[in-house]
């Protein structure tokens, strides 16, 4: 079996093997009794996170916004929204971030910007201005109709007519997110310098909103998908989206210049990274492509672990397939983030501690680096909010079968016994569920068998053992809920077995094994004379020592 190899991580790479805390800055603290969650929130919160023994944060945007899409449509690059503070707010945060010895990671949304933004109030102004190609405009077909059948992730159509110019307009997501037309060299310039701009304030990396659709291939129409194919970013049987075969609206091979150009830039600034988000049909192929080399991303992370597919031949192929073909790329897995239900309960309705330690584990088991969203560590599960409590556009356009983002966005629980958990002093922008109370962190700080205190010992089992991150692994057939592999870095060599079922199994072992004296206690499986002990939904983690003679 393929093998991916043992990585040795210069101060310059700390990115290889990280783990990332996912900050949703308007649900994480309110300092101001507004309801909604600020950067200084954030930074009366950072001796938490420094706590659970992460590398770095990645705050999602807190740019100048008209927030129809909750800050994923900036109108102003190169500054703080209101809401959420100001420059000197975020430089103070920075700061303290790094004494902590915290990296900061910032969202950046380059495919697309709001229709506020100056430069698209320009282009629509008319075909012949300075930035009228700044955007992707197309004429109508001869009947009037959009120049293609391409389609939005938030539903209908992704043209938009606009009447001054009387053109359509471009928009893979919001009518009011128009996309930037990074065919014309001057629009990749001033992407730049918009990003330019954030290295200069010190901030260690980026993540890379939608990277695969910066570019556009020729207006031709997508085909048809043969079957709905559920799972991917957008494929749902009641999103249109899903209907297409997306050959030409994204992941176009001109990308990759792009992708070189913003390498080059970060290049400048050593000891900085960038992880692409992808959404795509074969994302783990363009996850390898993106990351191959020295010239494009350093790591890319995809939806292929955030469907609702928990099932060990899932997960064990999505890792074999991504071994197959990620060569010197990197991977970065995330079992969770803003954008789909929460882990607790996409993966297990009952939200069993048993199995959200199992999942945890085969999160931290793997090479590459890791994302964290805010709450995992809590075990948190999914809001429940009726249709008059949405404020997400694709929940309020897809409701009732799709209930969109806000179930896995609501306000972070600090304090069991406050109103709204202690997060503000006010009704918050969307409501704490009541059960989340009982997982608020100061209920779990001082239980020493919580998921909290879980997830800070295995977070820095990880740090302490370079094996589990980096390291080369082979995977081994043991038993088909079983998911089992090594890891081998330098002279340490792991085995880890997790068991995906609901019984206790003992099975014959070819290792011989022993036990770490440093293994956190939620390692509850045993090896011992060639015989590997998991209790239901277990996991074992020792040191190699051979195979068993």
């Amino acid at each position: 079996m393929s093998t991916i190899r043992d990585t040795q991580v210069s101060a310059h790479d700390w990115w290889r093997g990280a783990v990332i805390y996912q900050i949703y800055p308007r649900s994480f603290q309110d300092s101001n009794g507004d309801g909604i969650g600020d950067l200084p929130g954030i930074l009366e919160r950072l001796d938490y996170i420094a706590s659970l023994n992460v590398d770095a944060i990645w705050l999602s945007p807190f740019f100048t916004s008209p927030m129809k899409d909750f800050g994923y449509d900036i109108s102003d690059y190169r500054d703080v929204d209101p809401m959420f503070g100001t420059l000197e707010d975020f430089d103070r945060l920075v700061e303290a971030a790094h004494a902590r010895g915290l990296k900061v990671i910032i969202d950046q949304v380059l495919s697309h910007t709001s229709d506020a933004h100056p430069w698209f109030e320009e282009s629509r102004q008319s075909r012949d201005n300075p930035r009228a190609d700044w955007y992707v405009w197309a004429d109508p077909r001869p009947d009037g109709a959009p120049p293609t059948n391409w389609q939005s992730i938030f539903g209908g159509s992704a043209w938009q007519w606009d009447t001054r110019r009387c053109q359509y307009y471009l928009h893979n997501f919001l009518i009011e997110q128009p996309d930037l037309n990074f065919h014309h060299p001057e629009v990749v310039t001033a992407i730049l310098e918009e990003v330019r701009f954030w290295l200069e304030r010190g901030v260690d990396g980026f993540r890379l909103d939608a990277i695969n659709f910066c570019t556009h291939g020729e207006l031709k129409d997508n085909p048809p998908r043969r079957e709905i194919a559920e799972g991917f970013i957008g494929v749902r049987p009641d999103n249109p989206y899903g209907y297409q075969q997306h050959l030409h609206d994204k992941t176009q091979p001109e990308n990759l210049a792009v992708l070189e150009r913003l390498r080059s830039l970060l290049d400048e600034y050593p000891g900085t990274t960038s992880v692409g988000e992808v959404g795509d049909d074969d994302s783990l192929r363009v996850m390898a492509e993106y990351t191959r080399g020295d010239q494009r991303l350093h790591m890319a992370y995809s939806f292929d672990l955030l469907t609702e597919n928990a099932s060990p031949d899932h997960l064990l192929a999505t890792l074999q397939t991504m071994e197959a073909q990620i060569g010197d790329g990197w991977p970065c897995w995330a079992l969770g983030n803003h954008d789909v239900t929460r882990l607790a309960t996409r993966w297990d309705a009952e939200a069993s501690p048993a199995r959200l330690r199992l999942y945890l584990a085969f999160l931290l088991t793997q090479r590459g680096s890791v994302c964290l969203y805010q709450g995992e560590e809590l075990g948190l599960s999914e809001a429940q909010l009726r249709h008059d409590q949405l404020v997400d556009p694709a929940g309020i356009t897809f409701w009732p079968r799709y209930k969109g983002r806000d179930g896995c966005r609501t306000p972070m629980p600090w304090q069991a016994g406050e109103s709204h958990a202690g997060f503000s002093r006010v009704s918050p922008w969307l409501p704490v569920p009541d059960f989340h109370h009982a997982l608020a962190v100061d209920h779990q700080e001082h239980d020493p068998a919580s998921l909290l205190n879980a997830s800070r010992e295995l977070l820095a089992f990880r740090r302490r053992h370079p094996a589990l991150s980096r390291g080369e692994v082979h995977f081994h057939s043991l038993h088909e809920e079983v998911i089992c592999f090594t890891r081998h870095s330098g002279g340490e060599s792991l085995l880890i077995a997790l068991n995906f079922s609901a019984q206790a199994l003992t099975l014959k072992t070819a290792w011989r094994a022993e036990a770490l004296e440093d293994a956190p206690g939620m390692i509850n499986g045993h090896w011992q004379a060639g015989r590997l002990t998991l209790p239901p939904h277990g996991v074992a983690i020792a040191r190699c020592a051979g195979e068993a003679h």
